[in-house]
């Protein structure tokens, strides 16, 4: 199938839903393209995250989010975005992965498994949850190993290492903990992140005080082993009896997809991707980027809250056009 959209947006997270919304309100012609299933990052977050915004700053589109919670849960985000896509009837193409970007004369072409899209204009909302910070330790292959936490009943009765001192590190500490798990956190830092929820706080450095979950500050993993980790801490290596590493060391975007798209990336280490503030719109005229992947390697600078507006700015420029 070959079709031609006004806009073709690559990944249907929350910032990939809004930009979809902003272009029916406009009324353009597009489609979303999602690789996994609808919110795919969201519901790869642990079974009972608390997101650390309130319901509205969540919001799309000016559509209401209800919670019965201070903070929404997973849970309720699904069901929001879920009940925004189908209320609004949102063109999107779920399981079907983006293979390439390329120009074709005054269009774009994008290529997925299933079809090949043209679009006058594309925007990039792919985030940032797909490819883990590895360590690059020896055993960091090992099944034993996972980068992505998900429930925590599975680590009952375990021996578990958590490696990372921010909010996913510490929420897989906490509830491995309260599961029956034996839980030891390797922290290259000498503390607990400063961006820790802060309810949450409290609870962690407690525990970690009275000697209920074990902390290695100023520490890192040097080698994993089927059945020990090796452990470089100051006061030198240790190593530890375990059954399983919980690797909490980060995300980032795509570079490679980016790149292949003819994207500008810096040099440092950072790897911020070229685009103008006031419009989105990258190096590549009429390709646009919208929320997580926008900040390169600083994953935490963007957030559903401060990044829905990006999905206005580039309609905007757009319709302007």
């Amino acid at each position: 199938m070959d079709t031609t959209y006004d806009i073709v947006i690559v990944g249907g997270g929350p910032i990939g839903l809004a930009c979809g919304l902003a272009a029916q309100k406009a009324g353009l012609r597009y489609v979303i393209l999602e690789k996994g299933c609808l919110v795919n990052s969201l519901y790869n977050y642990p079974l009972n995250m608390t997101f650390f915004s309130t319901s509205e700053r969540l919001e799309i589109g000016g559509i209401p989010f209800m919670s019965i919670n201070a903070k929404p849960t997973r849970p309720e985000a699904l069901e929001y975005y879920r009940r925004v896509a189908t209320s609004k009837a949102l063109q999107v193409r779920l399981f079907e992965e983006v293979l390439s970007i390329a120009p074709d004369g005054d269009l774009y072409q994008v290529k997925t498994p299933r079809h090949i899209y043209r679009g006058r204009h594309v925007v990039i909302a792919t985030g940032f949850y797909d490819i883990p910070n590895l360590m690059n330790v020896p055993g960091e292959d090992l099944p034993k190993v996972r980068h992505y936490y998900k429930d925590p009943h599975f680590y009952a009765m375990q021996k578990v290492i958590v490696v990372g001192a921010h909010n996913s590190a510490v929420d897989a500490a906490l509830e491995t903990w309260r599961k029956g798990a034996d839980v030891t956190m390797v922290v290259r830092e000498s503390g607990i992140g400063d961006r820790v929820k802060y309810w949450v706080r409290p609870d962690i450095e407690n525990r970690i005080k009275e000697g209920s979950i074990k902390a290695y500050f100023h520490s890192v993993i040097k080698a994993i082993h089927p059945d020990t980790v090796d452990i470089s801490t100051p006061e030198g290596e240790v190593t530890v009896d375990n059954d399983y590493v919980i690797a909490m060391t980060g995300y980032q975007p795509n570079f490679a997809f980016l790149e292949k798209a003819g994207i500008t990336l810096s040099a440092d280490s950072k790897r911020y991707p070229a685009y103008n503030p006031d419009t989105m719109e990258t190096n590549m005229p009429r390709i646009y980027l919208a929320g997580v992947v926008c900040g390169g390697m600083d994953t935490h600078v963007w957030f559903i809250e401060n990044s829905r507006e990006h999905a206005e700015k580039i309609v905007e420029h757009i319709t302007l056009k």
